[in-house]
């Protein structure tokens, strides 16, 4: 069993930035790859960034590409998505979730999801 609680949204201009963190605890944090997604006001779901378990490997959806940064530190059991340049189609609430099979872009492939945390992006 693992518990997630992310962190880090609020209310910001666009251009502006936030980091989300996503603070996992039970089994070994260290052992699993990690993503972020995000649902938007009458969207689906949808990919935003995953790490591999070391952090040596990241993807990232095209719309985030280049200002989305995802890292992690495995000693503190977090992982981070700095948000720079944010825009109001950024706004949504964002999910941290534990990668365990398939695709990195599908939630099917991903178990143990946060309570998730509100990021608003004004225009």
């Amino acid at each position: 069993q693992v518990q997630l609680v992310e962190s880090g949204g609020g209310l910001v201009q666009a251009g502006g930035s936030l980091r989300l963190s996503c603070a996992a605890s039970g089994r070994t944090f260290s052992n699993f790859a990690m993503g972020w997604f995000r649902r938007g006001p009458g969207k689906e779901r949808e990919f935003v960034a995953n790490i591999n378990w070391s952090g040596s490997s990241t993807y990232y959806a095209d719309s985030v590409k280049g200002r989305f940064t995802i890292s992690r530190d495995n000693a503190k059991n977090t992982v981070y998505l700095q948000m720079n340049n944010l825009k109001p189609e950024d706004t949504a609430v964002y999910y941290c979730a534990v990668h365990y099979s398939g695709s990195y872009r599908y939630p099917g492939g991903y178990d143990y999801w946060g309570q998730g945390t509100q990021v608003t992006v004004s225009s």
